[in-house]
C-alpha cells in the first residue's frame, strides 16, 4: 500500500517538475557581425542557448539595400545586434520551435541612437509566419540620454530592467516567429540594437503521462 502511494506521489511530482519553465532559446550575441555587412536582410544565426536552439534563427529585414549591420557593445556584453536605415514595417525577427511547450514568454533588451526609431510593436506568429498578431506596443529608450538615468551600452555594465521588454503569451506548441517591428521611418543613420534575447516556455505533459497519473492515483486509492 505504501509503495503504491509513493509511486503515485512521485510520478505526479516528476511530471509537475517537467512542466516548469524551460529556456527554449537565448541569444547572448556571442559573435560579431562581419564588418561591412549590408543588404535588405541579414541572418545573425541560431540561438547559443536553450533546448530549441537548433533550427532557431535571429534575423533582420529592411527596405533599404544599403542597410548596414554591426555589433557594437551590448547591455553588459561584448556584442549586440544593430542596424540602421529603419523605416516603417522593418523588423528584427527570431524564429524557433515551441513544440511541446505553451505559455511562451519573450524578453529582450533594446536601445537606439538619437535618430533611431523609438516606437515599436511586438508581433507573434504561431503558424511559422503565415499570420501575425500584435501583442504589445512599446517605446525604446536612448541609452545615455540626459534625464533617463542611464549610460550608453557597454561591455561591463548590465543595466538590468531599464531596457528590458517582456511579453507573455499563451501561444505555443509549434513553429513560432517573433517580430520587433519599427513603427515609423527614422533618419538614415539612426540605429537600433538588441541584446539578451530570452524565450522561455512551459513543458506540456504528454496525454499518456496524464493518463498514467490518473491510473496511479486510482491504484493507490484501491490498495488502501
Amino acid at each position: 500500500m505504501i509503495k503504491s502511494s509513493v509511486f503515485a506521489t512521485g510520478l505526479v511530482a516528476m511530471i509537475a517538475s517537467s512542466a516548469g519553465a524551460d529556456l527554449l532559446c537565448g541569444w547572448t550575441m556571442a559573435t560579431a557581425v562581419p564588418a561591412g555587412t549590408v543588404g535588405t536582410s541579414y541572418n545573425y544565426g541560431a540561438a547559443d542557448q536553450g533546448v530549441s536552439a537548433t533550427g532557431s534563427m535571429l534575423s533582420s529585414s529592411h527596405t533599404a539595400a544599403v542597410t548596414a549591420y554591426s555589433s557594437p557593445a551590448g547591455n553588459g556584453s561584448q556584442y549586440s545586434f544593430s542596424s540602421n536605415n529603419w523605416t516603417t514595417g522593418n523588423y528584427y525577427q527570431f524564429a524557433f520551435d515551441a513544440t511541446g511547450f505553451s505559455g511562451i514568454s519573450v524578453s529582450w533588451d533594446q536601445t537606439r541612437s538619437s535618430t533611431g526609431p523609438a516606437g515599436w510593436s511586438m508581433q507573434m506568429s504561431g503558424d511559422g509566419g503565415a499570420t501575425f498578431s500584435t501583442l504589445a506596443s512599446y517605446t525604446v529608450i536612448q541609452a545615455g540620454l540626459a534625464g533617463t538615468n542611464t549610460t550608453s551600452w557597454n561591455t561591463t555594465t548590465n543595466q538590468a530592467g531599464v531596457f528590458s521588454n517582456l511579453v507573455i503569451t499563451p501561444f505555443g506548441n509549434g513553429a513560432m516567429v517573433v517580430r520587433l517591428v519599427a513603427g515609423f521611418t527614422a533618419a538614415t543613420a539612426g540605429t537600433s540594437r538588441i541584446d539578451n534575447i530570452v524565450v522561455n516556455g512551459t513543458a506540456v505533459p504528454a496525454p499518456g503521462a496524464l493518463a498514467l497519473v490518473g491510473l496511479a492515483g486510482l491504484v493507490s486509492r484501491r490498495r488502501r
